[in-house]
């Protein structure tokens, strides 16, 4: 199975030392955020846990942690924008990010990690001439560093509009215009540019729109073949093995003003205040009420000469 850790907030970037201790622990408690009594208890073992994936903006806190990982497979996903203070507030510097992102790939292995630039969207000095230029340095800066971009749109959640009311999505038009362009840079600098939950539509003009962690990226980055269970996923024209997450929405400092996983920054600060590196809950600890339930787990690996079952 596969243990996701950055759907929900950015646990490298703030919760690396929970995150081995949870991993020395050998599992971790998550709450379900639309029902907080209902918990599920996740073991870590790597038996079990055919893929760690990640999802960051600053992979730095995790790379004295990477010794102690190699006996997990892992994939990881660095988000890196051209965007400033004004959109992302406390983003690292981005070329420490990048920094950080070569001496990941040169430990883990090209194929073990993706570069996202996303979300992608129109204002605050940023128009289509704009991103073809800052991804086309950035590819260029990241060649030979991984095989894998994706790319998606701004989505306009409620919450978006409010914090950040003066950015949109490209149109259709300019779209296809950043899809050509991107497609082409990829060429040149030996990456697939994939695109994550848009229209299929964009495959014509240079896109891989299959999922941007997909069962086939995911067996390449472990270099095994997988057996996944049948399972409909949360979001529209999504493919992507997203697996269990074990983060919590709005716990992300960041603060990027385009995020879908924060509602506002008070609600945050306070959840990080909450934040014990040694509770098995990311954010707080038990409550009275708790029902915690132990989650059915096993390798989706094909002929493995052992599987472990935790029922």
């Amino acid at each position: 199975m596969v243990i996701n850790t950055g759907c929900r907030t950015d646990i490298p970037a703030f919760y690396s030392k929970w995150l081995m201790n949870r991993i020395r622990d050998g599992y971790v408690l998550v709450r379900n955020p639309y029902s907080e009594s209902q918990v599920t208890k996740y073991s870590l073992v790597p038996e079990v846990v055919d893929c760690l994936a990640f999802c960051t903006k600053n992979p730095e806190p995790m790379l004295k942690y990477l010794d102690e990982l190699n006996k997990y497979k892992q994939y990881w996903f660095v988000t890196i924008t051209p965007y400033g203070k004004d959109i992302e507030p406390n983003v690292t510097e981005k070329i420490k990010v990048i920094e950080s992102f070569k001496k990941l790939s040169e430990h883990i292995g090209i194929n073990s990690i993706g570069w996202r630039y996303d979300p992608i969207f129109i204002g605050s000095g940023f128009d289509v001439k704009k991103h073809i230029e800052c991804f086309k340095k950035m590819a260029k800066e990241l060649k030979g560093y991984t095989n894998n971009c994706t790319i998606s749109f701004l989505d306009l959640y409620e919450k978006v509009k409010r914090n950040a009311p003066d950015i949109k999505p490209p149109t259709e038009e300019e779209q296809i215009e950043l899809a050509l362009n991107f497609s082409t840079i990829g060429k040149e600098n030996n990456m697939t540019i994939h695109s994550c939950c848009e229209n299929t539509y964009l495959s014509e003009y240079g896109l891989k729109c299959n999922g941007c962690m997909s069962q086939e990226i995911i067996e390449k980055s472990i270099n095994c073949s997988l057996n996944p269970p049948k399972i409909k996923n949360l979001r529209q024209d999504c493919n992507c093995l997203m697996g269990n997450d074990i983060g919590a929405y709005n716990s992300c400092g960041h603060l990027c003003k385009y995020c879908y996983a924060n509602v506002n920054k008070g609600l945050v600060l306070e959840n990080m205040k909450k934040h014990n590196e040694n509770s098995p809950f990311l954010i707080g600890d038990s409550e009275d009420g708790d029902k915690i339930t132990q989650a059915k787990q096993k390798s989706w690996i094909i002929n493995q000469n052992e599987q472990i079952t935790f029922i």
